[in-house]
């Protein structure tokens, strides 16, 4: 499907910028990195939170443990979105129980991928708490979810999307918001 190109959100200075913030702000928040997790929601929530844990290591001199879930088979819309589901597997590096767990996605929309990691997530036991990092937070949710940590907040229409694209899974570093061409 082609997108009208709206606007670039962020390029890779903004995006750098963005999470050098975050990871400033998971520290401070958390009085350093013992008990720290850093999990990264499939998939550019995986490369997200390698970039963070790795600021976090240039702020500690310590680098956090980073793990990845897979929701695919938590969604709520897992019926719509194909007969056969690929799922790449959930990682984490330790027990969940008692740590401070950091989930990072790439944009905040609705709030159902972040239920459906949260159930997930539950499935490995019992965190001591659970915080929530996300590169942009374009608004218009439907849970009542928020994050705690934001590189950019931006007000959305619905026909808006917001399109992050890294270096590993796209041509070009940058954030952009396209819309979906009238009919």
């Amino acid at each position: 499907m082609d997108f009208v190109h709206k606007f670039q959100l962020m390029d890779v200075a903004g995006i750098n910028r963005a999470l050098s913030r975050v990871a400033s702000e998971i520290v401070e928040r958390n009085r350093g990195i013992e008990g720290l997790m850093i999990v990264g929601i499939r998939r550019r929530g995986v490369p997200l939170a390698e970039r963070i844990a790795d600021k976090i290591a240039e702020l500690e001199g310590s680098r956090p443990p980073v793990g990845t879930l897979d929701i695919t088979l938590y969604r709520d819309d897992l019926s719509t979105v194909d007969i056969k589901p690929v799922v790449q597997g959930t990682e984490l590096p330790d027990k969940v129980e008692g740590c401070t767990i950091v989930l990072v996605d790439d944009v905040l929309y609705t709030g159902r991928t972040i239920r459906a990691a949260l159930d997930e997530l539950m499935d490995f036991g019992r965190p001591r708490r659970v915080q929530l990092a996300v590169l942009v937070d374009r608004g218009h949710r439907e849970l009542p979810i928020h994050a705690d940590y934001v590189g950019e907040k931006i007000s959305t229409k619905q026909s808006e999307i917001v399109k992050v694209m890294l270096e590993g899974y796209d041509d070009v570093e940058q954030v952009v918001v396209v819309e979906t061409p009238k009919q």
